[in-house]
């Protein structure tokens, strides 16, 4: 039978964190902007 994968090119299982690493840079301002937006945002309107 004949195998899928090339043994000249190998594929090393992708890790889940090592996926998540690159884009932590760019989420991670994001999400604290988000995140004073609604605090901001509850707090003017208890007030």
């Amino acid at each position: 039978m004949h195998e899928s994968h090339d043994p000249a090119t190998p594929q090393p299982p992708e890790d889940a964190v090592e996926a998540v690493v690159p884009v932590i840079p760019v989420v991670l301002p994001l999400v604290g902007a988000a995140m004073m937006f609604l605090l901001a945002f509850i707090a003017v309107t208890m007030a």
